[in-house]
């Protein structure tokens, strides 16, 4: 947390956008494929040539070891887990997170897909994640600071009776992945790194249906919640600006690729 913060100017903010928006592609082309039967590991294919065709590569794939283009995340996984044979089911929900690295800078962005028919309750997990990302968003004002952003979450999160993951948080995204500052998804008004005009972030919370607390599979990447119940995910890169923050990376590449699908 004591490393300085990076201010990005308006030609550098324009590469992390053509990043992330390259990821909301990226992710848009996984929905097309997505539903039950479909394993991880053909997810994970079509999600790095989908990359590497558009002059990217992906941000994950090598990073800290990590030997996949996306982190697909079912059901109690929280995050982190890792594409292989295994197929999804009817009724499970997918956390997919996916980077790109273009231009020299990096994109970040995560989506949860509803897998087939899912149970009432766990859509509504799903839409006060969401809610919560754009609460979060709002408040990453110029001159507020990370704990509006965590309070602004958290506070959503909870009136609702989910509970928010403490381990994991949003980052500073620019020519690393993860830069400065750590974003909390909870935390109080008025306190943490001040946010600048010009500050990239990604925003990513992490919501619980039952408690907080989560631990780590054998694998050593994977995340899931203590109690086994379902865990929702959706994260944007951002830019601080007066007022509230400007979002790079998009949703709308993905929703309107689950809509075509869904509608034939």
């Amino acid at each position: 947390m004591g490393r300085s913060v990076n201010i990005l100017g308006e030609e550098e903010i324009a590469l992390v956008r053509e990043s992330s928006l390259l990821v909301g592609r990226t992710l848009a082309e996984v929905a097309r494929h997505i539903a039950p039967g479909a394993s991880t590991a053909d997810l994970d294919r079509i999600a790095e040539e989908f990359i590497r065709d558009h002059g990217a590569v992906p941000g994950f794939k090598g990073l800290y070891g990590c030997p996949s283009t996306l982190l697909i995340s079912v059901d109690h996984e929280v995050v982190h887990g890792l594409p292989g044979e295994r197929v999804l089911e009817d009724g499970s929900v997918a956390s997919i997170d996916c980077g790109v690295l273009m231009n020299g800078f990096y994109g970040d962005s995560a989506y949860t897909f509803r897998i087939g028919e899912v149970k009432p309750e766990v859509r509504a997990l799903l839409d006060v994640t969401k809610e919560c990302l754009e609460r979060g968003i709002a408040a990453a004002a110029d001159g507020n600071r990370t704990g509006d952003i965590g309070h602004a979450i958290q506070s959503h999160a909870e009136s609702k009776g989910y509970s928010v993951v403490r381990e994991l948080v949003g980052h500073g995204v620019g020519r690393k992945l993860h830069e400065a500052p750590e974003v909390p998804n909870y935390g109080r008004r008025g306190h943490g790194v001040k946010l600048g005009n010009g500050l990239v972030i990604a925003i990513e919370p992490m919501i619980n249906m039952g408690r907080k607390e989560v631990r780590q599979l054998d694998d050593g990447w994977t995340i899931v919640t203590e109690d086994g119940l379902p865990s929702a995910h959706f994260e944007h890169t951002v830019v601080v600006r007066p007022g509230g923050a400007e979002v790079l990376s998009t949703f709308s590449f993905i929703e309107e690729a689950l809509n075509a699908v869904e509608h034939g």
